[in-house]
């Protein structure tokens, strides 16, 4: 069955607008006649969170101000992502696709494998990816709560570490995955002055994440490889309505 995407790109936005267009999308998915991959930026430093999270217990919120880090409670469930240092996209599947599965982890799967082919067009010579098949080592209880700071089933890694990670919620209308791809290795000072103290997610961010553009990156370098990411995002998911 030809099941073309429908690419939705609506620029720069802040954290909260995006958010928000994820959530009306997946509250009318029902009305969507295709899968879309939604694409946008962010309106200055920005983090989002899982739906159930309180970042007040999570983060130093004097410093959060300070930087002018927007924060914005995502539809979804999963840890709080910065957006300083990856790419984040989303997808929303309306259940009468052939793409929808009534198990969740089904879902997980089917992006994510993209996302890891995807991944290995990207650099062409790239090692070996896989699909973590379980909940990898937490340093901390607080670990739990951060996407970058722990491996969690179908992520995409290399060597043990972090690559891609998503977070999904479903409904009878279809699903919304939100995913990211970190891109530069997250920045330790600014992480120890953010994140609430006395806990190990600044090391376990580090240990556990593998960025595709290394420690660091222009801003051309992050945008063109931001600009690839989303073109072979389409291609792929393109592709998968095909097969």
């Amino acid at each position: 069955m030809d099941e073309r995407w429908i690419v939705l790109n609506t620029g720069q936005r802040s954290a909260e607008e995006n958010m928000k267009i994820d959530a009306e999308l997946l509250d009318r998915a029902h009305t969507l006649e295709k899968p879309i991959l939604h694409l946008y930026e962010w309106e200055g430093d920005s983090a989002t969170f899982g739906y159930f999270a309180h970042p007040e217990k999570l983060l130093n919120l004097e410093q959060v101000n300070k930087k002018g880090l927007n924060l914005a409670r995502r539809p979804t469930g999963g840890g709080m992502i910065f957006h300083l240092w990856d790419m984040a996209f989303s997808i929303i599947v309306p259940a009468h696709s052939l793409h929808f599965s009534l198990n969740t982890l089904d879902n997980y799967a089917y992006v994510n494998r993209i996302v890891l082919q995807v991944i290995e067009e990207f650099s062409v010579h790239f090692p070996p990816l896989t699909l973590i098949e379980e909940d990898g080592p937490a340093l901390d209880p607080s670990c739990h709560h951060f996407c970058m700071a722990k491996p969690t089933k179908y992520d995409v890694l290399w060597d043990g570490k972090k690559i891609a990670g998503a977070a999904q919620r479903k409904t009878k209308a279809g699903f919304l995955h939100q995913g990211s791809i970190s891109l530069v290795l997250p920045e330790k000072d600014y992480l120890q002055e953010i994140l609430a103290p006395g806990t190990s997610v600044q090391q376990a961010m580090q240990i556990h994440t593998y960025p595709l553009l290394g420690s660091s990156a222009s801003e051309s370098e992050i945008r063109l490889a931001k600009e690839k990411l989303a073109a072979l995002l389409a291609t792929q998911l393109n592709k998968s309505s095909l097969e």
